[in-house]
C-alpha cells in the first residue's frame, strides 16, 4: 500500500489539472500561434508560467485505484498487476481466468 500522502498529492494534482485545463489550453494556443505578434505570445507564456505547476497534466502519476501502487499499472483497468492478480484469483473481475498450461 502506498503512502496516503502520495495518493492525496496525486489526487490534488488531478483536481488542479481539471480546474485549469481550459485556461491552460487557451494560453498554449495563443503562445504557439505564429500569426500573433511576439509581445502577445510572450505575455501568454508569462501567464502560463504563473499557473500552478501541479496543474500540468504531465505531473499526474497513474496509480492503482485499489492499492495506490505507481508501477505495473494497467490503464484499461486502472489498477496494478498485483491487485489485478489478487482480485482475479478471488473471482471478482468478470471474464478474467487464471491461465494454466
Amino acid at each position: 500500500m502506498a503512502k496516503t500522502g502520495m495518493i492525496e498529492r496525486n489526487n490534488k494534482r488531478r483536481r488542479i489539472a481539471a480546474r485549469d485545463a481550459e485556461k491552460r489550453s487557451e494560453l498554449k494556443a495563443i503562445a504557439t500561434d505564429k500569426d500573433l505578434p511576439m509581445e502577445e505570445r510572450f505575455a501568454a507564456r508569462l501567464k502560463l508560467a504563473q499557473l500552478p505547476r501541479n496543474g500540468s497534466p504531465t505531473r499526474i502519476r497513474n496509480r492503482c485505484e485499489v492499492t495506490g501502487r505507481p508501477r505495473g499499472f494497467y490503464r484499461k483497468l486502472r489498477m496494478s498487476r498485483i491487485a489485478l492478480r489478487e482480485l482475479g484469483n478471488q473471482g471478482l473481475i468478470p471474464g478474467l481466468v487464471k491461465s494454466s498450461w
